[in-house]
Formats: C-alpha cells, structure tokens, sequence
C-alpha cells in the first residue's frame, strides 16, 4: 500500500498549553484566539490572495500529541459523559488511524509584516503548537447543511452552570497584561461553562480544579450555585 507524506504548512499558538480546558468542538467559545504562524517555505503572498475576503477557514491539522500512539476502534465521547463507547469513525477522538484532525474557526485578519505571515482565528479547539496541514475557506452554502443529521450529537450543548469570580480572581484579572492575556474574563467564563470535567474519569467529591491558560493556572470549585474562580496563579512563567 503506498505511504503518503505531508509536510506541515504552519504552527498553532494558543492559550491552551495542556488538554483539560480546550473546547471540544471549535467555535463554542469565540473569545478562544489564537494564531496560524505559517512557515517560511510558505510564505508566499499569492497563495493567501482573497482569503481575506472570507469569514472562516477549515484548518487541517495534526493531533500530535496522539501521533504515534495506538489507535483505538472505539472511544467515549465527552458529548456522552464518558459512559458509552462508539466507534472511532462516529467522533472526532485524536485516537485515529491517521491522526487528523479539521476545525472550522473565525478567520479574524491576515498579518504580514517583517517577512512574516501569520493568521489571527477566533473560537479555536486547537492545543498550542499544533502542526497544520492544510487551509480551506469555508463555504456557507456547500458546508452548512441545515437538515442533516448529527447523531448523538444533534445540538449544542447546553450551558449548565452559573460562572462567578472571586474578589482575588477579580483583582488579578485587572492587574493583568490585558495585551499578552486577551479578554481572558470572558475566556474563562466561556470555557468553564462549557464544563471541562471529564464525566468518565468520576470527580466524584472532588470541589477544587485547575486550568492552565497561556502561563496561567486558573482555579475553581465547583459550588451549589455553580462554578466559581476562586484565585488565578502565574506559576507556570
């Protein structure tokens, strides 16, 4: 059987420096930036001719952190909690044969400037340096199909949980690089009520957590009235 090759076209860098936190579709949480450093090899400005001109792109990448490792027949979608198994080809698991992987994301602008080419995204699912392979533009009328079916996974999740702040989570978010830490309020509160918990692994009791963003560790417990940020540490810089 022929070997296919593919060379990566670009690097991810995102907020989302381990797993536990990352949304898991793309664009559910639109303050999620990040951008698309394209290499120098293909940094050739007719290639990225009119693609300022679209709203969205299909990003094409490689789950690396699962690259090499086994792949697995079936997997337990977090859309499931975890409980039930499906096949490999009903989800969008890393755990693939090929471990590739696509996200349609928010094409926010296109810099070039210095011999540097770079794409600024919104509402990423995307792990900080994440190989690409391929840009596509979206296409609403050939990619948005409004009757299709979806499965287990025929509407958005619901948000389920109340997002609060502590008064220390206040005064560290106002302190701050507003510059290197972006929006990183509605960041937080987007992420979380999304519920990152992973359903299958049991938290059981557990109340307190961690969620490492850029340098970050953002604590929260988990209370009656929902979640709430108790402190945001810098103990990763």
């Amino acid at each position: 059987m022929t070997a296919y090759h593919f060379e990566p076209i670009g690097r991810i860098h995102s907020c989302f420096t381990e797993k536990f936190g990352i949304p898991r579709q793309p664009n559910l949480v639109p303050e999620a930036w990040a951008t698309l450093d394209i290499l120098p090899v293909f940094q050739k400005a007719e290639a990225f001719r009119e693609l300022d001109d679209f709203s969205h792109v299909w990003i094409v990448f490689v789950f690396h952190r699962c690259y090499g490792r086994p792949w697995k027949a079936t997997v337990r979608p977090p859309r499931l909690g975890g409980n039930r198994r499906v096949g490999v080809f009903a989800s969008r698991s890393g755990f693939r044969p090929n471990a590739i992987g696509q996200s349609v994301v928010t094409l926010r602008r296109i810099e070039r400037e210095k011999g540097r080419l770079r794409l600024h995204l919104g509402g990423v699912d995307l792990l900080d340096g994440t190989p690409v392979l391929d840009i596509k533009p979206y296409l609403p009328y050939a990619d948005c199909i409004p009757d299709a079916r979806a499965g287990y996974a025929s509407d958005a999740p619901a948000h389920r949980r109340r997002i609060t702040f502590s008064s220390g989570a206040e005064r560290r978010i106002a302190i701050l690089d507003a510059a290197r830490y972006p929006h990183l309020k509605a960041l937080i509160t987007g992420l979380l009520s999304q519920d990152p918990r992973p359903a299958y692994k049991g938290t059981g009791d557990q109340a307190a957590f961690g969620m490492r963003l850029w340098d970050l560790n953002i604590k929260f417990e988990i209370q009656a009235n929902g979640m709430v940020v108790t402190d945001i540490e810098t103990a990763f810089g």
